[in-house]
């Protein structure tokens, strides 16, 4: 067998190797890929490994069971991607011991896990990881996730390059801008906290008009006590209007084809206005089943919303297993001077 390893640029760069240690060198597989499709470290059926590495945009350096990954980051090969198929499988500590290796090694994650699952496994990934969900996924949807995935890593490479995923995605970045514009609007601010700066709303001069383009405040007299009606009944009649809302939207699938009027970024933001209304926590999955969009889709706008400002994510304080997605106090407030300005 050849030994000959200083042939090797990436072997010849590594720093001195201590001969008192049993763990043998590591390599970075990003080093040498500033071109070229991302380096994958895959966790699932070598057939799909094999169909990511025939569309030329993965190179799956290693098919290995979970219960390597963590030791396999440590010690060997840095990826750009660690890619799960069936996380709902992987046991809970092993799952924590990958997302720990993930985050220290500063790989992205593709993570694929049924919709029953979805709550238990999103609450062990935290949000520092760059993560894209996948749920009953097909072949274009794994390409949307790889590609958003090897974004980040390699921006200037796939901007000469673009192709169907890479539009997609700009697609749903620039709707996300344009909803926290409106947002902003209807809160009367030029943007929400948050919302960061790539997204924010163009700073506007109006000249000596500036103060007088938007309509002042109004004042409203307080009213005699007796008639003023309480908080929680005025919430409970808005939560109920907007239960009507989306129960209307649901109507137009018995009619016209669903996807026709498909707008998961407002069908998520009045579901989670209502259960803020209603003082009821609402968790992952059943905030893609609001959407009403394949549940892929739902995660990638609830990600894209998140990072946009509109979303947070909040922990469970009675399991720890689970985490909800509520508005962002910005965005409530902005939904809250909508509804007001339709009941005028």
């Amino acid at each position: 067998m050849d030994h000959r390893i200083d042939t090797d640029p990436r072997i010849s760069a590594l720093p001195p190797v201590r001969f008192d240690s049993l763990a043998p060198p590591r390599w970075d597989a990003r080093a040498d890929a500033d071109v070229g499709p991302a380096a994958v470290l895959f966790v699932g059926p070598r057939a799909i490994g094999a169909d990511l590495t025939r569309t030329g945009r993965a190179r799956v350096v290693d098919h290995i069971p979970p219960t390597r990954i963590a030791a396999h980051l440590r010690t060997m090969a840095l990826p750009d991607i660690v890619w799960l198929i069936d996380a709902e499988t992987i046991e809970s500590e092993t799952l924590a011991e990958i997302c720990d290796a993930v985050l220290a090694m500063e790989c992205a994650l593709v993570c694929e896990t049924a919709l029953g699952a979805l709550d238990r496994v999103a609450a062990m990934v935290p949000a520092s990881i760059r993560t894209e969900w996948l749920v009953d996924a097909d072949a274009a949807d794994r390409l949307v996730a790889l590609a958003a995935a090897s974004r980040s890593l390699r921006t200037a490479v796939h901007d000469i390059a673009r192709d169907e995923a890479m539009e997609r995605i700009d697609r749903l970045q620039d709707e996300v801008a344009r909803i926290a514009r409106l947002l902003g609007d209807l809160s009367g601010q030029r943007g929400l906290a948050g919302t960061p700066p790539a997204l924010a709303p163009r700073e506007e001069n109006f000249g000596e008009s500036g103060g007088l383009v938007r309509s002042p405040a109004r004042d409203y007299a307080a009213g005699p006590r007796s008639f003023e009606p309480e908080e929680r009944t005025v919430h409970r009649q808005r939560a109920k209007a907007v239960r009507r809302m989306l129960r209307q939207r649901r109507m137009r699938e018995q009619y016209f084809p669903a996807d026709l009027f498909a707008d998961p970024a407002w069908d998520m933001l009045l579901d989670l206005y209502a259960a803020r209304l209603e003082r009821q926590p609402v968790s992952v999955s059943s905030l893609c089943i609001a959407a009403a969009v394949p549940a892929t889709t739902a995660l990638r706008w609830i990600k894209t919303m998140t990072d946009a400002g509109l979303f947070v994510r909040e922990a469970d304080p009675q399991d720890g297993r689970r985490i909800f997605i509520g508005l962002a106090d910005a965005a409530f407030d902005a939904l809250a001077r909508y509804f007001e300005a339709l009941e005028e």
